[in-house]
């Protein structure tokens, strides 16, 4: 079969805000934006938190820096971070100018919110719970209308193309079932994270770990995949992916009770259900597994007001049976954001030339060991403007490829659902909230044996073991507990980590 050989500026893989942004901010540039969903797919348009920034006057790009810090266990990098909390008002002024809006008081004020992890409130949010609809909705809208980029839906993106050391482009399949080439002189990855790999997730089925299986394929460097961040109250209503019960209601006041009705979080942290959510999703799962059911309780804080200031909360228990307003919420914990990634610096370059990541599939190091909560929006803002800043001053053309370097992705391989249902159940009962050596040797051993039986060509059930075995070996080496990773043999943070990622 031919393939066909399409050439630009520049390739941008994925359509959340990450990759949204980063299209925007290229106009001098020819960009092919590329996804294999529909435009604005991904983990976006689920976001319900909201964006942090320091736009009160009782906040500060320093104060958030320092919760970010705080949360991250010691290793984020301070410059990452510092960029990040420095250009959140800069981001938030681009996304309004953009047709964004957000929730206004009867002032005339930002109605700000506050989450676990912050020391002010200062969580920008539409229509209470809605905030990753509105920026989708946004940036898409000003895609449509941007000259500069060429967009291919329901193209899913196979492997990178290397020539001569470099990233030079990459092979896909369209939704018609042509196979194609793209070729551009810079390739951006922004396609998300792995959460479809635990069989607990709050990710749609799109999230399936493309970009980072691609990137670790063609030999890029992939740091800290091990982190993989557990949101401590997803809707135990057993729908998959997990309905998102948004942290705000806890920071407006709902608490965590079991079911013999013990609020378990005051005797866990100081904090209580406002500590990190890796300390959170720890407490609900030691209940869970000592046989107790958890709840979350919203009557008093929210109660009747549920419908208008959490309206997709409201929604999602109206569909699962439950009326928030008087009843408790059945919660557990579900995998939902990954801090490893495509190691990258401020910039978003990669370890591959030719290649750049943002937003979730990086690893940039403003996360950390764990994300504070309201960060992922903001990060895909900043950064997609920082890396197309970068592309557009370090790129211009297409490069001339050599036919030895295009590979034919082949047709779609078929893949027993099966296998796929068994490693996402092996990730989340063995390297899942709580890991141990015994449990992470096993699913390596599983993990190993299902990826010797699948087919060569690259799909999402390959990517998917892929990146199940990247997050189960990175697990094993490191013997510490730290953020969002949590070794019960190895329970206490080991400080010698700090120095090895200096």
């Amino acid at each position: 079969m031919t393939i066909e050989r399409i050439a630009s500026d520049v390739v941008v893989v994925g359509t959340g805000v990450a990759g949204l942004t980063t299209a925007l901010s290229m106009p001098t540039r020819r960009v092919t934006l590329i996804t294999k969903t529909e435009l604005g797919g991904g983990s976006t348009w689920f976001a319900q938190g909201g964006i942090a920034a320091a736009v009160s006057r009782q906040d500060s790009p320093v104060l958030h820096a320092g919760d970010t810090m705080a949360v991250g266990a010691g290793l984020n990098d301070p410059r990452a971070v510092e960029t990040l909390a420095g250009n959140a008002v800069t981001v938030i002024r681009h996304l309004l100018e953009r047709g964004a809006r957000f929730d206004i008081g009867p002032d005339g004020e930002l109605v700000l919110g506050r989450e676990a992890g912050h020391s002010v409130r200062r969580i920008l949010h539409t229509d209470g719970d809605a905030t990753g609809v509105e920026v989708s909705r946004a940036l898409v809208a000003a895609i449509r209308s941007a000259g500069h980029v060429d967009l291919y839906e329901r193209t899913f993106a196979a492997d990178l193309v290397v020539d001569g050391g470099r990233v030079v482009g990459l092979t896909a399949r369209r939704a018609d079932g042509e196979r194609a080439v793209f070729l551009a002189g810079a390739v951006v990855l922004a396609t998300g994270g792995i959460g479809r790999v635990y069989a607990n997730t709050t990710n749609p089925p799109e999230v399936t770990g493309d970009g980072l299986a691609m990137a670790a394929r063609a030999g890029a460097r992939i740091i800290d995949a091990e982190f993989v961040q557990f949101h401590p109250t997803a809707l135990a209503s057993g729908v998959d992916p997990m309905p998102l019960l948004t942290e705000a209601l806890r920071g407006e006041g709902a608490m965590l009770v079991d079911d013999v009705g013990n609020r378990f979080m005051i005797g866990e942290h100081p904090d209580a259900e406002l500590a990190p959510r890796d300390i959170v999703a720890r407490a609900v799962w030691r209940r869970l597994r000592s046989g107790h059911r958890v709840f979350l309780d919203a009557r008093t804080a929210v109660g009747d007001s549920f419908p208008e200031r959490f309206p997709t909360v409201f929604r999602l228990c109206r569909e699962s049976g439950i009326d928030p307003r008087v009843e408790l919420i059945p919660v557990a914990p579900a995998a939902h954001f990954h801090m490893g990634g495509v190691a990258v610096g401020l910039d978003g370059r990669s370890s591959l030339p030719g290649l750049w990541a943002v937003g979730e599939v990086s690893r940039s190091g403003v996360h950390g060991a764990n994300r504070l909560a309201s960060n992922s929006l903001l990060e895909g803002l900043v950064f997609g403007e920082a890396v197309a800043v970068d592309v557009v001053a370090s790129t211009a053309g297409t490069p001339k490829v050599g036919v030895d370097a295009v590979v034919d992705p082949g047709p779609p391989p078929e893949v027993d659902p099966e296998r796929v249902g068994e490693v996402r159940r092996v990730m989340w009962e063995r390297v899942g909230v709580v890991r141990d050596d015994a449990s992470l040797q096993s699913a390596l051993e599983t993990i190993s044996g299902i990826e010797r039986n699948l087919p060569a060509a690259p799909d999402e059930a390959g990517n998917l073991v892929e990146v199940a075995r990247l997050v189960t070996t990175a697990a094993l080496a490191r013997t510490e507990s730290r953020g969002a990773h949590f070794r019960s043999d190895y329970p206490e943070p080991d400080e010698t980590y700090l120095a090895r990622a200096r």
